[in-house]
């Protein structure tokens, strides 16, 4: 045996695969005893030892105090032998790689791109292959093998035989070590990250403050022009992030997170967990956003549950919850003000929050609390079909708008201008369509457009008769005109030649004639 040779392979292995060197003539000494047991198929596992030199190599077997030659072992015990050291090398392989990332949970690593397994995206990292399941992905973000991918290490866990190493792009965490990279006064803790809500590829509100009064949180954040919070965007493919200032009151807090609406009041209460915002008409849209987006991302960003009002909805929902109230005996007007004031707004804040809220709230008795609660309960469920018949309402509106949109004729304005005339009858259902409908009809409305395309042909011709004896006219005119002109330059030439032979007379009678 070349004990140099196989001292040599075993440092290579223990550099390339970052096992332990000892490890390795461990298993070798391993693999050695097992290939005895199976020479002279004994069961006892502490009749056999084996001992690998460190130095030279050499390696020797003893059964008890015997010491055994390897030239005795055969084929089969040779390949005992080999199949031993690679699962103990595995082994040692798999449990040394568990050890590295397991203390890189959390971290901002670089990998490349290999391939994608049933939506799972495989990324060599460094001498593992990790994988980043789907939903840790960035929806619509698609990656090509060879790819930099830029990604957080989530999770790493043992699988049976092998290690898992879970990545991720989508996690906030992932947002908040970009910040760590890009922004140094993050990762110095001078600024630091109060709160974070992130829809991946969409938007991210994260909160900021700073420790120290000489450090604006959000203008260190973005960066001189923006260059900061460029470079994060742009790793996130343009995903748009919100930095908004923190504050220790919830209503200044509300109030940032739903920037750029401007909000005119702001109602909590803490016992429902709930904020009520009042905002202009035209404000209202920018408030909940695209989808609901941002007055989600605010409600988790600031953890309260925020509902979104028209001065006109807030004022009705105070008036109806008041007027229900006053229906008990013995209730005034300031207690009244006063469950506002806690911001119980509506009848359903009432229904919800309970007859002893109510007791502790108003200091009225138990069965006035039980009345109020009762008769809100009952008004809440006459409110709530109102409400929903006039969304009925409103969602007929809004089809019967858009059938009679869809309805008007598109082609009247052309049909005019083709026949010089009132526009033409409305089309109906069979006429043709028009721009990309117009690939997606059928064989019927092919037929339509034919027959329209016929009506339309009979309009031009009979236009084109109309302006044909027109011109026909014109000619007409042009050539009497023209044939008067033709006899009043004949009649005058005739007259002109007769002038003439009247004055070639008339000399011929005046001159004497010439002598001989």
């Amino acid at each position: 045996m070349n004990t140099s040779e196989m001292l040599r392979l075993i440092d290579t292995i223990s550099r390339e695969r970052n096992v332990e060197k000892e490890a390795l003539f461990t298993d070798i000494e391993q693999a050695m005893v097992s290939a005895a047991r199976k020479h002279f198929n004994a069961l006892d596992t502490d009749e056999f030892s084996a001992e690998v030199d460190r130095l030279n190599g050499a390696i020797r077997i003893w059964r008890g105090d015997e010491e055994i030659s390897l030239d005795e072992l055969g084929r089969i015990p040779a390949q005992t032998a080999k199949q031993v050291m690679i699962q103990r090398f595995r082994e040692d392989e798999r449990q040394s790689i568990y050890n590295e990332f397991i203390d890189r949970v959390g971290e901002l690593t670089t990998g490349t791109a290999q391939r994608y397994e049933g939506g799972a995206l495989i990324v060599q990292v460094g001498r593992a292959e990790a994988f980043m399941p789907r939903s840790e992905q960035i929806p619509g973000e698609q990656h090509q093998p060879g790819e930099r991918v830029r990604c957080m290490i989530l999770d790493v866990r043992e699988t049976g035989s092998q290690v898992k190493i879970v990545i991720t792009r989508a996690n906030p965490d992932f947002i908040r070590r970009l910040f760590e990279v890009e922004v140094p006064e993050v990762a110095e803790r001078i600024i630091e990250i109060k709160g974070m809500a992130r829809e991946p590829g969409h938007r991210t509100k994260i909160a900021v403050s700073s420790i120290d009064s000489k450090v604006d949180a959000v203008g260190a954040c973005v960066g001189v022009r923006g260059s900061r919070i460029k470079n994060i965007v742009d790793e996130l493919g343009g995903e748009k992030i919100d930095i908004v200032r923190w504050n220790e009151s919830s209503q200044i807090l509300i109030q940032n997170a739903l920037k750029p609406a401007e909000v005119v009041e702001i109602s909590l209460c803490f016992e429902l967990g709930r904020a009520t915002v009042v905002v202009n008409e035209d404000q209202l849209s920018l408030a909940i956003g695209k989808r609901g987006q941002n007055v989600r991302l605010a409600a988790r960003l600031t953890n309260w549950d925020v509902d979104i009002l028209t001065p006109d909805e807030f004022t009705k929902s105070l008036e109806i919850m008041e007027t229900t109230i006053k229906e008990v005996e013995d209730i005034t007007e300031e207690q009244i003000d006063r469950l506002a004031a806690l911001g119980v707004i509506s009848v359903f804040d009432v229904e919800e929050i309970g007859p002893e809220y109510l007791v502790e709230t108003l200091e009225c008795s138990p069965e006035q609390a039980e009345k109020i609660a009762e008769i809100a309960s009952v008004r809440a469920q006459q409110v709530a079909e109102e409400q929903q018949r006039e969304k009925e309402e409103a969602e007929q509106r809004r089809k019967e708008e858009a059938a009679a949109a869809a309805a008007s004729p598109e082609g009247e304005q052309q049909a005019a201008a083709i026949l010089g005339d009132g526009p033409l009858p409305e089309p109906t259902e069979d006429s043709a369509p028009s721009g990309e409908a117009e690939d997606a009809e059928s064989e019927d409305s092919d037929e339509a457009t034919e027959d329209d395309g016929a009506t339309h042909d009979e309009a031009i011709a009979a236009a084109a008769a109309t302006e044909s004896e027109e011109d026909q006219t014109t000619d007409a005119a042009a050539n009497g005109e023209s044939q008067e002109a033709l006899e009043q330059i004949i009649d005058g030439e005739d007259a002109a030649d007769e002038d003439a032979v009247a004055d070639e007379e008339e000399a011929e009678q005046t001159t004497p004639p010439t002598s001989g």
